[in-house]
């Protein structure tokens, strides 16, 4: 039962994040993961695939949510940006087949230094549109392939929505970060909806795995989320089109930052 309202809480908390920040809610879920599978003994060896796979399978839910409740909000058509959805699919299948050739603790160091970097740049990227930069355009579809692509690949090997890069990558290019995030959210769906696939399927027999498991997600853990986030995405979705873009943009920085010391702080 404690277990249970854990996830709950989780849930609601990865919900709220993958509708304000575009996120998919897996820099809160994935490191949260990992101190529960720890605390429930479940095996080393198989930890950190595990809550990355859960991760992104309960991304997958959440983000379907966010992306229908901004896309209701947004002028933006997915025609627009449909090169980087390509790109995520191709993309997040190769990163989930790549994770499996990775050691855990190294991916946990890893994106700890890349999280904050991913911070950086948000900040870097705020103060250069404070400088009268004006509105910019998406990039074309070719290179939405190829960020798509990049984008794909890195999310799916550390368990997270897509939202850390994309976004970061849109505002380098001056959009608006109410459309960024929108952006986020609706590739969110596709990234982490075949990256989940794929841990399923490349964890599938591995030894160490918990009950109630297929390959490298956790069921037990998917649905105590999901049923929480799915609600609270629409209103963190909300939120987003209502507060201030460049109070929105720290806050997106702040929750990088804090993440990044989390993950380097737990190895």
């Amino acid at each position: 039962m404690l277990l249970l309202s854990f996830y709950l809480t989780l849930g609601a908390l990865a919900g709220i994040l993958a509708g304000l920040f575009g996120i998919g809610g897996g820099l809160i879920i994935v490191p949260v993961l990992l101190y529960s599978f720890s605390f429930q003994e479940i095996s080393p060896a198989v930890v950190t695939h595990l809550a990355i796979g859960t991760s992104l399978a309960s991304i997958a839910v959440t983000a379907s949510s966010s992306m229908i409740a901004h896309l209701r909000q947004s002028l933006l058509s997915w025609r627009q940006f449909v090169g980087l959805v390509v790109g995520v699919v191709l993309g997040s299948g190769l990163g989930g087949w790549l994770a499996t050739f990775i050691g855990g603790e190294w991916l946990i160091r890893s994106f700890g230094v890349f999280a904050m970097v991913m911070a950086a740049q948000m900040m870097i990227c705020k103060a250069k549109s404070s400088v009268g930069h004006v509105a910019g355009q998406l990039p074309g579809f070719s290179r939405q392939v190829t960020y798509g692509g990049v984008i794909g690949s890195i999310s799916a090997i550390f368990g997270i929505g897509g939202g850390t890069l994309t976004v970061p990558a849109l505002r380098w290019h001056n959009v608006s970060m109410q459309q960024a995030v929108t952006i986020a959210a609706t590739c969110s769906f596709p990234l982490a909806t075949v990256g989940a696939i794929s841990y399923g399927w490349h964890g599938w027999g591995h030894k160490g795995l918990p009950e109630w498991s297929t390959g490298y997600v956790y069921w037990p853990a998917l649905l105590g989320i999901n049923a929480t986030s799915i609600w609270f995405a629409k209103l963190g979705a909300k939120f987003a089109h209502q507060l201030p873009e460049d109070k929105l943009q720290l806050a997106f920085a702040a929750v990088l930052f804090m993440v990044g010391i989390d993950f380097l702080l737990f190895t």
